[in-house]
Formats: structure tokens, C-alpha cells, sequence
């Protein structure tokens, strides 16, 4: 049935789009004059010729040749025009007869007639029916034509009579009074310029619908071929630009039909002014053309609103199916999270306590799994719904629908299930409370029974009858049928539930033991004797003989001898041991294991995708079978484009991976790893100084079919630049995994390891920065390496001043701060100008353009300048040039007057070791000397 639907919906659709098609077909199909009004509009004005729309008495248009002096004058071109386009006016029927031409010459000579003939003769594009000559109307010129035409037939090589007529009276005996104009002498109305202005009108509302046409059925066509889509997001977006598309449709459809009403009003006008008039027959054609493009253009209307109709009805259930499998997939998720949380609630719990509080927990995850169940019931009614309205989708829907129903039956025994196993669970427990209870109620009363009091008649009676009254109490309290225990609580005792009842019981037969001693020494004590006899005490050994501080504390005491000595060891009261950890200590240690699992995971996965990244598109740069698929802008430039990513491969998957898997049962270690490793790690510094120009390549050529090709076959949904960046997300991504871990691992063996792990990936990420900006500087000739390493950047507003002389000259611009980007080397300070770029990704980054440095050998400095915390000064050559310099905040300025100090003292001590080494090697060298010159005066002596 649901199969059915689908089909007839498409058939439906189908058959509508054909009918559209064939309408607009139709209207495009119809033949059109290769010439139109408006584009030989200054040709027609001229009126050397016009279609009256008079006819012939066969029906043959009249053509009309009216007095032009300028007739010799006109154009081929123009002349051919316009009788190609007079003769492609009338409809074929009437042409197809041929035209009666009318050639008004009264006033001319016959040089004229001829000439006019033969040019008529030479290039009428229609067929001809009769030719109506009115000759020249002077004596001379009438008697020379009729001698001249006798003579001058065979030039006109025209196939139809040729008549000369001496007036329009002889005119009227061919034609009708009615089909001609005035000036020959007829009735009809004729002004050529509405002529001109009504078939400008018409061929242009004609053009009109022929590209409405046009535009709906390629509308119509990318409606029909349109595939559905397969998200919630693509399908609504898809309805609202067909349905934008629509609307633009129907306005240019509206503003067709408008135009056309207008040009038919006019056609009509002459109508509606004179009841009485009668039109043309070029008149009448006009309206049944611009009728007959209405009523095409009105039943296309009416064919795309009902192919439309079907269309959106078609979008609209589509876009519902993806909202429910949306929501079915949400659904189904949440029913499983609640049937594996369900899955947990297996404990029967260890004590009444333990039971209620699982309860609890129970409870509480009722009412959110109610929740998911009313929404998944819900869902389930909403699939019904659509079903229901005879959507196509039923096939997809219903079992979708049963699905649901089924599941949520399911969850729903299973619920009720474990609420009920919990509930048998906590009543066994309750008994066992109860028994439990009574016994050690019955073992303080044993022990609370004074010896000396039952050594009395009296004495031993009222103990006798104080222990019946408890043991009277047994079946309301004790476990009677272990067997019965055991078959009814079947499904819920465990191995340790079971150990727990046959304790309980154990204990309720060694107190019965002792109660039923206890009444038997009683008895004989309240029977009369002649001496007194010491009662028998149940089991002596189990009763302390200190006194007992309070009843709480001797029945404990009891309780747990008489306990030992049965079973032979010690019961713990609580049930289980103290844990070796603490609960928090315990969570710590899952929380780093998941941090761990984390890093291993997502390192992995790095891996795979470097891997994936430098076989699928730098390996296929070296492959000859793609060679004509690279452009010329990346030949030789895969250096450029990857930089030293197949370094950093071969560096995590041969050596880090390996390393940090060794660490996966003590994260709290893992920072020993890093530290390790921490000299590898500075590899990424190269691939992000690479990356602008990496990024700049990839623009020029992002859209080759070399790409596109490895991205198809990778099956990739991602372009290659966002591959291209996972280097730099990774290297980002271990300070956080760092911090994560060292949060969790506060107190353990490697906490320091990972806060300094922690802090050398910070300065790796420093030193990255700091030399993505180093490599924006622009005009410093020198080379920046030179300057040794990059310690601080950052911008600051800059004052200058600077001594000449005794005099004291200041910056034009000492009142105005320069906005300067300073570098601080271990061997100069660089003052930058920062210039911001226009442009995406890191084409945005600014670029910096050098102004001037200072040595740091010769910079001294001020901490605070003009009692400003945020100022410090920076001066050399003796203060002759002052460099006064605000931060953005006093902490910067801390930073940067700490970092300069250090980098002046560091060189101070370089310069006080040359300086020791340099009087060492002095001292040296005149030791040397002495001693040679010693060795000499000895050596002279000896000789």
C-alpha cells in the first residue's frame, strides 16, 4: 500500500510536468518573424509601404505603396526589411493566397513606375496575386506610360497580372471601397503609427510569454529532477528556495497576463469609443493573437500551480520524514541510555539503608525514563499521523512507529521489573532487620537478668516468666522456614544475600539454644530448695563480668562474642571493610584515566589522519597518472603546502604514540613523557611559520581538480585545508589534555612533572606566536636571526626625546604617542609600525613594518617614567635618545622592564667573564714570557 502511494504521488507529479512541458512547448515552438517591428521601427516610419488590412476579394492582404518622392533613394537593406517583415504580418492562411499590391504613382513619373516595379519584381519575399498600378495622372506622363509598359512587361519578370489604372475609380472595380484607405479613395481608417505602435506591443508581449514560457519549464524541469534530500536542514532549505523560486514564477506570470490585458484594452479601444466599428483584418488578427497568448499563458498558470501544488506537497512530507527520523534517532538514543542505566540497577543492596537509597536512585530514574517513553509514544502517535494524511514515506514510518511501541514495552517491563526485584529484595531485607533485631534484643535480655535476684524462688519465677513473654514474641520477628526463604526469594538472592539469611538463621538457633539453657536452670532455681543453688548462666564465657556502662554497649559486646565464637572469626557490625582509598581519591583516579584515554585516543586518530593526509595528497603529487590533474602554481611547491607535517608523523607515530601508551595505567606520570619529548615538540614551531605561505598556495589553487580527485577518493567530507590545521589544533590541544590531568592529579607522585610539562608546552606555544609575528616584519634588512632569540613582543604608545647640543628638541610628536609594535631580542629591540591586512585566514594576520632598533649593549633603562605605573623608559648613548614607553596595563609593564633587566645583567656577567678571561690569558702570557726568558739564561749559563 505504502509502495502504492509513492508511485501514484510520481505518477501524478509526472503526469503534471508533461502537461506543463507540453503548454510551454507549445508557446515556444510557435514561429516567430526572423524581423521585429522595434528592430526596423525608423525603416516603417517611412511608410514607403504598409499593410492597410484590407483584403482582397479572395482574401489576398493589400499592400500599399503610397506616393514617396524619395522612393529611388531608400536602401536595399531597408527595403527589404520592411517588405520581408509587411509580408510576415498576415496569418499563413492569407499569405499563403498572396498579396495584392496597390502602387499609388499618381503624382509621379514613369521613370518612377518602372523603377518601383522593378525592384518589386527583383525582391518581393511573398507570393504575388495581383499588382494594381495607378499611373502617373499629366497627359504626357499617362500617354508615355501606356506606351512605355507595352513595350517594358517582359522586364518586370513578375508571373502575375501587372494592371495600370488611370484612377481609384478603375481601383474600386478590383477592390472593395472598404478595404482600401482615404487616399484611395476607400472607407477604412488606417494611422500608421498605432499600426506600428500595436505590432511593437504585440511582438514584445509575444517575447514575453515565449521566456516565461521558457523560464518555467527549466523551473519545471529542475523540479522534476530534483532529488530529495536526506537531512532536516538541506530539506527545509530546499522547500524555501523552491518555494522563493515559485514566487518569482507566478510574479512574472502576473506581470505577463497584466501586460497582455493592457495591449488587449487598446486593440479593443476603437470598440469601445464606436460601438459601430469594424475592424480589419489585420485588426482582428491582432486580438485573436493576443487573445490566444493569454489563454495559453492562463492554462500554464494553471498547469504549474497544480504541478507546484504536488511538487511542495511532496517537499512538505519530506521535510516531515526528516523531522521524525530526526527526532526518531534522538529518541531511540535516549530509550537505549535509559535501558543500559536500567541494565545497571542489578545490586539487591546490603541492608535495608542500601535498598532504600538504590530505590531512590530508582526512582528518580522512573521519572526520566517516563519522560523519554511519553516523548518516544508521542513520536510514534506523530508517525501515525503522517500515515494517516497517506504520506509516501509509510514503508519507512511504520516500522519505525512499531519500532517505538515496542521498545518502550520493553523498557517498560524491564522498569517495572527491576522496581519489583528491588522491592522483593528490600523485604527479605527487612526481615532480616526484624530477625536480626530480635535476636540481639534476646541476647541483652539474657545478659541483663541479675544472678543474685534469681537465686529466690520468687526471683527465678519472674526471670522464667520475663523470657517466655520474649520467646512468645519469635513468630513475629524470627525466620521460621529457611527452605521457604530460599523458594520464595529465589530471584533475588545473591551469592553474599544468601551467606547474609543462613547468618541471620545461624544466629536465631544459637540464641534459641541459649534461651532454652536459660529456662532450664530457672526452672529448677524456682522449684523449692533446701539450699540455695547458683542458677546456670548461658554460656558464662560470652557475659562480661566488668559491668556494663550502658545497655547500647553490653548488648554489643554480647552480640559479638557470642557471633565470634560461633562462626569462628570477627563480623564486622557495618557489614564490609573500610575501602583502601577514599570515595574522592577513587574519583580522581577515573577522572585522570578518562583524561588519559582521552589523549591516547585523539592521539591515535592525529596519526591516522597525518598519515591519511601524506599518502592521499602529497604522495599523489609525485604520482605520473595525476601529473595532468596539478596546475602549474603548485608544481615543485609540496614543501610550500605541507611544510614539515611528514616530520611530525614520523616523530608521533614511531616515538610519542609508543611513549604515552606506556603511560596508560599512570596518568598522573604522563608529564615525565613530555618533558622528555619537549626539545621534539618544538618541530611545530617550523610547520607554523610555514603556514601562512602554506595557506596563501592552497587559495590559488583550492579549486583544481587535483584536490577534488584526492578528496573523492579519501572520501573525505572535508577540503584539505582543514587537515592542513590539525597540526596546529594538536600542538593547542595538549595544554589543555595538561591541565586537565594536573587538576585531577593535585597531591600525586607527578603533579610537578605536569605543571611543568604544562609550562613548557605554554612556552612552545609562546615562542609559535611570538614568531608568527616575527615573520609578518617587513623592510629590516639584516637577517632577524642575527638577533638572536625572541623574547617579548607586544604593542605599546611611544614618546621620543632626544638632546642635541645643550639644548633639548623634542618629537613633534612628544604630545601624541606613536602607536609602536617592539620586539625584544637578546641582542636589539626592534620598534615596528603594526599595519593591519585585509584578507582571510592567516592572509589577515598584520604585518609589521620596521622603523628603527637599539642595541641592547648600549640601552639602558628607567622602571617609572612621569609617575605613570603603566610607563618606563628606555634610553642610550648617555640619554641622548629617550624612548618613553606605556603599556597597556602595569602587569605588561612588569613583564617587560623584568625581561629587559634580565636580558642588561645577563650581559653584564658575559662581559665581567671576557673581561676575567682576558686578565687570566694576560697573566697567563707574561708567565709564559718569564719563564722563557729563564730558560734561556740558563741554558746560556750551562753552555
Amino acid at each position: 500500500m505504502a509502495l502504492n502511494r509513492v508511485s501514484l504521488l510520481c505518477q501524478d507529479i509526472t503526469r503534471l510536468w508533461l502537461q506543463l512541458k507540453v503548454m510551454t512547448d507549445e508557446i515556444m515552438q510557435q514561429e516567430s518573424s526572423p524581423l521585429c517591428a522595434a528592430d526596423i521601427s525608423p525603416d516603417l516610419r517611412k511608410c514607403f509601404a504598409f499593410l492597410s488590412g484590407g483584403r482582397g476579394n479572395n482574401g489576398s492582404p493589400i499592400v500599399v505603396f503610397p506616393e514617396y518622392p524619395a522612393f529611388s533613394e531608400l536602401q536595399e537593406q531597408e527595403f527589404h526589411n520592411v517588405l520581408t517583415y509587411l509580408t510576415s504580418v498576415p496569418s499563413l492562411s492569407a499569405s499563403g493566397v498572396g498579396f495584392i499590391l496597390v502602387i499609388d504613382r499618381r503624382q509621379d513619373r514613369w521613370a518612377s513606375v518602372k523603377g518601383t516595379l522593378l525592384r518589386i519584381a527583383g525582391s518581393f519575399p511573398g507570393n504575388l496575386q495581383l499588382v494594381l498600378v495607378l499611373r502617373p495622372t499629366t497627359l504626357f506622363q499617362r500617354t508615355l506610360s501606356d506606351f512605355l509598359f507595352k513595350f517594358s512587361k517582359d522586364e518586370f519578370k513578375m508571373k502575375v497580372p501587372v494592371i495600370m489604372l488611370s484612377s481609384v475609380t478603375e481601383l474600386h472595380s478590383y477592390i472593395d471601397r472598404t478595404q482600401l484607405t482615404q487616399e484611395l479613395g476607400g472607407t477604412q481608417e488606417y494611422c500608421h503609427e498605432k499600426w506600428i505602435s500595436h505590432r511593437t506591443a504585440i511582438e514584445g508581449f509575444a517575447l514575453m510569454v515565449k521566456k516565461t514560457a521558457q523560464t518555467l519549464q527549466a523551473f519545471g524541469t529542475e523540479l522534476a529532477e530534483t532529488e530529495l534530500p536526506n537531512d532536516v536542514e538541506a530539506t527545509s532549505t530546499l522547500l524555501t528556495t523552491h518555494t522563493e523560486k515559485k514566487d518569482e514564477m507566478k510574479e512574472d506570470l502576473k506581470i505577463a497576463l497584466s501586460q497582455g490585458g493592457r495591449l488587449l484594452e487598446s486593440i479593443n479601444e476603437p470598440l469601445v469609443s464606436d460601438p459601430d466599428y469594424t475592424m480589419n483584418h489585420d485588426e482582428l488578427e491582432n486580438l485573436s493573437t493576443v487573445q490566444r497568448l493569454l489563454g495559453q499563458l492562463d492554462e500554464t498558470e494553471t498547469a504549474f500551480d497544480d504541478f507546484w501544488e504536488r511538487h511542495q506537497t511532496k517537499l512538505e512530507q519530506c521535510l516531515q520524514l526528516r523531522h521524525f527520523e530526526h527526532n526518531f534517532r534522538e529518541v531511540r538514543s535516549h530509550l537505549d541510555q535509559v535501558a543500559d542505566k536500567l541494565s545497571g540497577f542489578s545490586e539487591v543492596g546490603i541492608s535495608p539503608a542500601h535498598g532504600e537509597h538504590i530505590l531512590k536512585e530508582l526512582t528518580i530514574h522512573e521519572d526520566r525514563t517516563c519522560e523519554v517513553l511519553d516523548r518516544a509514544l508521542a513520536l510514534a502517535c506523530e508517525g501515525d499521523t503522517l500515515i494517516e494524511s497517506s504520506h509516501y514515506a509509510v514503508d519507512s514510518i511504520l516500522p519505525k512507529c512499531s519500532e517505538l511501541r515496542a521498545v518502550c514495552e520493553e523498557v517498560g517491563a524491564v522498569l517495572k521489573a527491576k522496581k519489583s526485584h528491588l522491592l522483593k529484595a528490600m523485604e527479605l531485607h527487612s526481615s532480616l532487620e526484624k530477625a536480626t533485631k530480635w535476636c540481639e534484643d534476646g541476647i541483652y535480655l539474657l545478659a541483663s537478668q541479675p544472678v543474685d535476684k534469681c537465686q529466690s524462688q520468687d526471683g527465678a519465677e519472674a526471670a522464667l516468666q520475663e523470657i517466655e513473654r520474649y520467646l512468645d514474641t519469635a513468630n513475629q520477628h524470627k525466620l521460621n522456614d529457611l527452605n521457604g526463604i530460599w523458594r520464595d526469594y529465589e530471584s533475588v538472592l545473591t551469592a553474599d544475600f544468601r551467606e547474609q539469611v543462613e547468618r541471620v538463621f545461624q544466629k536465631q538457633l544459637s540464641m534459641q539454644e541459649m534461651f532454652e539453657k536459660r529456662r532450664i536452670s530457672l526452672k529448677k532455681l524456682a522449684a523449692k530448695q533446701t539450699r540455695p543453688v547458683q542458677p546456670v548462666a548461658p554460656r558464662p564465657e560470652a557475659i562480661i563480668k566488668s559491668p556494663l556502662s550502658s545497655p547500647a554497649l553490653r548488648e554489643k559486646n554480647s552480640s559479638s562474642d557470642i557471633i565470634s565464637r560461633q562462626k569462628g572469626d570477627t563480623i564486622i557490625q557495618n557489614g564490609s571493610r573500610p575501602p583502601s582509598l577514599s570515595e574522592e581519591e577513587e574519583n580522581l583516579a577515573v577522572l585522570r584515566r578518562h583524561v588519559m584515554n582521552e589523549l591516547l585516543e585523539t592521539e591515535r586518530a592525529y596519526v591516522e589522519e597525518l598519515l591519511c593526509v601524506l599518502q592521499g595528497y602529497a604522495d599523489e603529487m609525485d604520482n605520473p597518472s595525476m601529473a595532468n590533474l596539478i596546475p602549474n602554481t603548485l608544481h615543485n611547491k609540496k614543501d610550500v603546502l605541507f611544510g614539515n607535517m611528514a616530520e611530525i608523523y614520523q616523530f608521533h607515530n614511531k616515538t610519542f604514540l609508543r611513549e604515552l601508551e606506556a603511560y596508560t595505567d599512570c596518568p598522573e606520570l604522563v608529564g615525565r613523557c613530555f618533558l622528555e619529548r619537549m626539545t621534539d615538540l618544538q618541530i611545530y614551531e617550523k610547520y607554523c611559520q610555514n603556514k601562512p605561505r602554506s595557506e596563501s598556495l592552497w587559495r590559488q589553487c583550492s579549486d583544481c581538480a587535483f584536490f577534488q580527485e584526492c578528496q573523492k577518493k579519501l572520501e573525505h567530507k572535508l577540503g584539505l585545508d582543514s587537515y592542513l590545521l590539525k597540526p596546529v589544533q594538536r600542538i593547542t590541544k595538549y595544554q589543555l589534555l595538561l591541565k586537565e590531568l594536573l587538576k585531577y592529579s593535585k597531591g600525586c607522585e607527578g603533579a610537578e612533572d605536569l605543571q611543568e610539562a604544562l609550562s613548557s608546552i605554554l612556552g612552545i606555544l609562546k615562542a609559535v606566536n611570538d614568531s608568527m609575528h616575527l615573520i609578518a616584519i617587513t623592510g629590516y634588512e639584516g637577517n632577524l636571526n642575527d638577533l638572536g632569540r625572541l623574547l617579548m613582543q607586544g604593542s605599546f604608545s611611544v614618546w621620543t626625546e632626544h638632546k642635541k647640543g645643550h639644548a633639548k628638541v623634542k618629537d613633534l610628536a612628544r604630545f601624541k604617542p606613536m602607536q609602536r609594535h617592539l620586539f625584544l631580542h637578546q641582542k636589539a629591540l626592534l620598534f615596528c609600525k603594526k599595519r593591519e591586512e585585509n584578507g582571510e585566514g592567516y592572509e589577515k594576520a598584520p604585518s609589521y613594518s620596521f622603523k628603527h632598533s637599539l642595541s641592547m649593549s648600549a640601552v639602558g633603562i628607567t622602571e617609572n617614567a612621569k609617575g605613570d605605573n603603566k610607563k618606563f623608559e628606555i634610553w642610550c648613548n648617555s640619554r641622548e635618545e629617550v624612548y618613553i614607553v606605556q603599556a597597556a596595563s602595569a602587569e605588561i609593564k612588569t613583564a617587560w622592564v623584568n625581561e629587559i633587566r634580565k636580558v642588561l645583567t645577563s650581559q653584564l656577567k658575559a662581559c665581567r667573564g671576557e673581561r676575567a678571561r682576558e686578565t687570566h690569558r694576560e697573566r697567563e702570557t707574561i708567565c709564559t714570557n718569564t719563564s722563557g726568558r729563564q730558560a734561556f739564561g740558563a741554558l746560556v749559563q750551562r753552555q
